[in-house]
């Protein structure tokens, strides 16, 4: 059976206790789609318990219905070609923002960098179509991303980093973001091969680092990812 089967349409079951099933959490409209009404498509892709309970999951409408398994297998098809990765040092809660971001631009795989656990109630369980790969150190994802050819681009606004509006980013590569607060450590200023900034006009000294992770990324997307033109109205 399926892990994403709903158990009374808001927690699946295999899911941390608390852990938010669906995008509302359980506030406003229902979310998804209730049971299928037949005839059930002839396609393994489709989990017979969704079907028949329900899918009140947060996944776009063509993969209702489908096994969490098929749903990666799919997005493993067309993943892009830019991995995130993530300083962990102080069980940062922005973590389950940007891992949510991610996802919905299709990074190749998220790294978490320094402590294993994370708060994933940001993330709304889009980690779940993820591939998440953990380093005990930034030296370490350093040499992972060397291993692979894969220059470690830094974002933070810091002393001698390079406007990201003025930078084309590279189209493999690693985007590493600091924490909410301290931002990049030394060392990863010291391992990433660019360090690119977000130019700011207000008076904050810094934007939160789910927001910056989010448009470093699509600026990446701007840049590589195909986007369909809306046809004409």
């Amino acid at each position: 059976m399926s892990s994403d089967t709903p158990t009374g349409g808001a927690q699946a079951s295999g899911a941390t206790a608390g852990e938010p099933a669906q995008y509302d959490e359980g506030f406003g409209p229902e979310v998804g789609v209730g049971p299928h009404p037949g005839p059930w498509p002839a396609d393994d892709r489709y989990d017979p318990a969704l079907l028949a309970a329900g899918d009140r999951r947060n996944v776009a409408d063509r993969f209702r219905y489908w096994r969490r398994e098929a749903i990666v297998a799919d997005l493993d098809t067309r993943r892009h070609d830019f991995h995130v990765a993530v300083e962990n040092w102080n069980h940062d809660f922005n973590i389950g923002s940007v891992v949510r971001t991610a996802n919905a631009f299709l990074a190749r795989e998220i790294h978490i960098v320094g402590r294993r656990r994370w708060n994933r109630r940001g993330a709304m369980v889009t980690d779940r179509y993820q591939h998440v790969r953990h380093h005990a150190g930034t030296a370490e994802l350093t040499s992972w991303a060397d291993a692979e050819d894969l220059p470690v681009i830094g974002i933070d606004n810091l002393p001698g980093a390079v406007p990201l509006e003025h930078t084309e980013l590279p189209r493999r590569c690693v985007l590493l973001f600091g924490q909410e607060g301290p931002g990049l450590t030394e060392e990863a200023r010291a391992h990433a091969a660019m360090v690119c900034s977000i130019a700011q006009f207000g008076s904050t000294r810094s934007i939160n680092a789910g927001a910056a992770a989010a448009i470093a990324m699509h600026a990446w997307i701007q840049r590589y990812a195909h986007i369909p033109v809306a046809p004409a109205g």
